[in-house]
């Protein structure tokens, strides 16, 4: 009698305890997939990584002569074209995050139908690869304290902290797009416009404080919010780190974290199915 063995591959009962279990079994190939994204990026690009410095610095440059000089919009008493490019720096990689990690499991379709491996791996190198830009961004942002003679407070003990919550509520809002994205295609084209219209309900070319104080508290409830002004308050020394802010925005990035990839566990059952 001829006996085949059949495996079958069951979601556990703790999913979190399991997918932190599966990334580390499967290290490697999460990161030889943010490689992938890095080179995929810049591959037969003539100026490379270039682009990273480019596309904040200009969009920085128009923000500075449009709301800097013509609007005249408050930037707190610091120099505007700092007080921009500070909140780009982080804008960017939240936006660009989403963008990769909703298409992330789309993209990579072929891959998911023919071999098993944790799928939250995707968007999860989708947010990690975006890191190389937001580094290059924070050196081009040394680079204008330097020129403005700004020396960092204490403050800037805040930085990892901060970079936590934006990577925690990056990957929660890329990880529930990428599982909705397979089953609704216009995700994609919806979130192109979608992001540049939320940018203007972040602090970004304008600081928190013009919020008339009792919206503060609604306004906070965007994580975004908390952190660029906590980024800002990391390197310019002249302003309050915001503790309320900063405080209500990473609860609510932890509970979008786990929502977020609550929900993409829930639904990657199906991925090969649909994708």
């Amino acid at each position: 009698m001829n006996f085949k063995e059949e495996i079958v591959i069951e979601p556990g009962k703790n999913w979190f305890a399991e997918s932190v279990r599966e990334l580390i079994r499967y290290k490697d190939l999460l990161y030889f997939m943010v490689i992938r994204g890095i080179k995929a990026k810049y591959a037969q690009s003539v100026l490379g990584v270039s682009w990273a410095i480019i596309q904040p610095l200009f969009t920085t440059v128009v923000f500075t002569i449009i709301f800097g000089n013509l609007v005249k919009v408050s930037s707190d008493g610091m120099p505007y074209i700092l007080f921009s490019f500070s909140g780009m720096v982080i804008w960017n990689y939240f936006s660009n995050t989403l963008t990769e990690a909703s298409n992330s499991v789309v993209q990579n379709a072929s891959m998911i139908t023919k071999v098993y491996f944790p799928r939250i791996i995707l968007p999860l190198s989708a947010a990690f690869s975006k890191l190389l830009d937001f580094v290059i961004g924070l050196a081009v942002l040394i680079g204008f304290l330097l020129y403005f003679q700004v020396v960092p407070s204490l403050n800037v003990l805040w930085l990892p902290v901060v970079v936590l919550v934006m990577l925690l509520f990056s990957l929660g809002i890329g990880s529930f797009l990428s599982a909705l994205a397979v089953q609704y295609r216009d995700v994609k084209h919806a979130l192109s416009f979608v992001v540049q219209i939320l940018m203007y309900a972040c602090p970004v070319v304008y600081p928190s404080s013009v919020i008339p104080e009792q919206y503060q508290l609604l306004y906070a409830l965007n994580p975004m919010v908390g952190v660029i002004e906590g980024f800002r308050a990391a390197f310019i020394p002249t302003l309050a780190f915001p503790y309320m802010q900063f405080g209500i925005g990473a609860l609510v990035s932890m509970a979008v974290f786990v929502g977020g990839t609550a929900y993409f566990n829930k639904f990657e059952r199906k991925f090969a199915d649909v994708a």
